[in-house]
């Protein structure tokens, strides 16, 4: 028979039944990925994982399963793995990526509990761990029968986005009694996107004894291939960068744009990051600060590749000074903007 209790119906169930969780609705952020250790057999693990996305590499599957086995993955773990060694969290041995992601997920927790009681916040990775489908299935097992998925890039790319969706499909497909499932758009011209870039661009710069001529904005980089296929990354990287450009009240060449990271022969969207550094230091130009606003956590690539590394190249083409710009991370600003587009993508649900 049915009680009352409250302003809901409680149906009480028969004997025997498996309790029943009350309903609740899942958000699942998603980032790139990480190795569980920078040691050879972790880094081949996560490297074989990535680089066999075809999302990713969308070459000759034949020829580039023997390029991957065959070559990429006997030489690259070493070397992936000293770069990981500069930047790993010891005191946690983990990944950078992974302490920030899980710091994102409590804070953007935080965040929705003031206005909503019933979701539940979970992270995971496309590549490595916690997988997407394992956390799938949790935020399943705890009742949420409608999950947001948010892969955590600003600027849309089929490389990054969509192969978090892909995943998350994926592991849709083997569940009897699928959830509802919701993905988050790109925010790449979101007003509070960009302001929060600007802030922590300003309150950045107010930090240093010294004023950076130029200011790099590097944005991960994809083969131009894509971008000629219909692929929006470019335009929204471009957008993006003009966008901060113009919050700052800047001129077009205070704030320029680059990609980096690129991979393999093919030509990938110009200009390049690692040409920039050099360019810029053998045209004269002394102080240097770079963000990355299409990151939206420290990682690899911009602790290692350009805070390291780039500093490095710069420096050796001529350049005095050099700072980088740290990503929006767990920041309060940025936890406030996900937590804005989360609710707003959530509507209906709550």
């Amino acid at each position: 028979m049915p009680t009352k209790k409250g302003p809901m119906t409680a149906f009480q169930l028969p004997p025997g039944h498996p309790p029943v969780p009350d309903r609740k609705v899942g958000v699942l952020l998603t980032a790139l990925g990480t190795p569980d250790g920078y040691d050879p057999a972790s880094m081949r693990r996560y490297l074989k994982q990535f680089l066999s996305d075809h999302r990713v590499i969308d070459v000759n599957p034949v020829l580039w399963w023997l390029i991957l086995n065959g070559i990429i993955l006997n030489t690259r773990p070493k070397k992936s793995g000293e770069a990981y060694a500069k930047i790993w969290n010891q005191e946690l041995n983990e990944s950078p990526l992974r302490t920030i992601t899980r710091a994102q997920a409590e804070g953007v927790a935080a965040e929705i509990a003031e206005s909503a009681d019933n979701v539940i916040v979970d992270w995971a990775m496309r590549y490595g761990n916690p997988s997407i489908p394992s956390r799938l299935e949790a935020l399943q097992a705890a009742g949420c029968d409608r999950i947001l998925v948010v892969p955590l890039y600003p600027q849309y790319a089929a490389a990054t986005t969509a192969t978090a969706c892909d995943e998350a499909f994926r592991a849709l497909m083997q569940m009897r009694w699928q959830p509802a499932v919701r993905t988050m758009p790109p925010w790449h011209d979101e007003p509070a996107y960009i302001e929060a870039l600007a802030a922590s661009v300003r309150a950045h710069l107010a930090g240093l004894d010294w004023e950076p001529e130029v200011v790099l904005a590097s944005f991960h980089g994809v083969p131009k291939r894509y971008l000629e296929l219909g692929d929006p990354y470019h335009c929204q990287c471009a957008k993006t960068a003009r966008l901060l450009r113009e919050a700052l009240g800047w001129p077009q060449d205070r704030l320029i744009l680059s990609f980096q990271s690129r991979f393999g022969r093919e030509e990938w969207l110009r200009p390049y990051t690692d040409e920039e550094f050099a360019r810029l230091g053998k045209a004269g130009v002394k102080r240097l600060a770079v963000i990355t606003p299409g990151f939206t956590a420290d990682c690899l690539e911009t602790l290692e590749e350009i805070a390291i590394t780039g500093e490095e190249q710069f420096k050796a083409a001529g350049g005095a000074q050099f700072s980088y710009i740290p990503c929006l991370n767990d920041s309060r600003d940025h936890i406030a903007l996900l937590g804005h587009l989360i609710r707003r993508e959530l509507a209906g649900w709550l």
